[in-house]
């Protein structure tokens, strides 16, 4: 399960670069040029690019890579002829054709420009929004290092279709296409694990919080309740019907695990002990195995 808010980019600048894990509501909006952004040399005159959100007047100021390429019509892969990171660019051109592309996360936008010795303005409309995500157990925050998030695009019935970026991290603002994405959220390293169809629209950030159930428990392998672990333990956590979900070694390693019921193995000193126990969303606690004659 997941709750999301979705807010305007309009001045999103500062929110892109340095935003809070949750903002409930936004709008959000270089490497040098290639050519000489002096005067233009005999027989160029200069492309002003920018771009904004389609079906509106913002534009965007910041996140953007533009690229001009030829437009060849030989088959030829195209060169790039000029490159800028910034906002606006004015780019100085020869007579000829090209192609300009906008490139703002993974969302994009190109147009066919021609040039003949004079001045051209030219503005890119392009359809994306963002997504950050973050996660929760209950009304508790999850650390952020604790997370770890996959954004797919569904394809047909696959709702895991085409992965659009793996590791995305808590916080982290993902710029996209304006569409519908499966989120997987990991919690720790085992099975907690949830998913959420999250809608990006068009100009707008959406903050998506997943909402686990899980907790963490601290194995060990004790003589008598209460007693010190013992060191050099290996655990193995099983589901009930035997599959294998993590295996840990050490005194007193600590597991994240979804809520459900569990086998906890342990094995020391050549022999093997072990115990069933339940996890309960949002209580962590220590789980004892008693090595029963020790």
């Amino acid at each position: 399960m997941a709750l999301s808010k979705a807010t305007a980019i309009g001045a999103l600048g500062l929110a892109l670069s340095g935003a809070p894990a949750l903002a409930q509501g936004g709008t959000f909006g270089g490497m040098s040029n290639l050519p000489s952004l002096g005067g233009p040399a005999q027989g160029e005159a200069p492309l002003s690019l920018s771009a904004v959100f389609a079906g509106s007047d913002r534009l965007l100021r910041s996140g953007l890579t533009w690229r001009i390429y030829e437009d060849r019509s030989d088959g030829v892969r195209p060169s790039i002829v000029a490159r800028s990171n910034d906002a606006a660019p004015v780019l100085n051109l020869a007579p000829g054709t090209y192609v300009a592309t906008v490139t703002y996360g993974f969302a994009s936008a190109s147009r066919k420009v021609a040039m003949s010795g004079q001045p051209v303005t030219e503005q890119l409309k392009i359809s994306a929004g963002a997504l950050r995500l973050s996660g929760a157990i209950g009304d508790a925050r999850i650390a952020p290092a604790e997370l770890s998030f996959q954004v797919f695009v569904p394809v047909g019935t696959n709702s895991e279709g085409r992965l659009v970026r793996g590791g995305v991290k808590a916080g982290e603002v993902l710029r996209l296409p304006e569409g519908t994405y499966h989120v997987v959220s990991t919690y720790g390293e085992s099975n907690a694990i949830q998913r959420a169809d999250l809608k990006v629209e068009n100009g707008r950030l959406t903050d998506a919080t997943m909402n686990h159930r899980a907790a963490t428990v601290t194995l060990k392998l004790v003589s008598a309740p209460g007693a010190e672990a013992f060191a050099g333990t290996a655990f193995s956590v099983l589901t009930p019907g035997g599959d294998t979900i993590r295996e840990a070694i050490g005194a007193f390693p600590q597991v994240t695990l979804a809520e459900g019921d569990y086998v906890l193995i342990a094995r020391h000193d050549g022999q093997v002990y072990s115990r069933e126990f339940k996890v309960e969303s949002g209580l962590d606690r220590d789980i004892e195995v008693v090595a029963k004659g020790s």
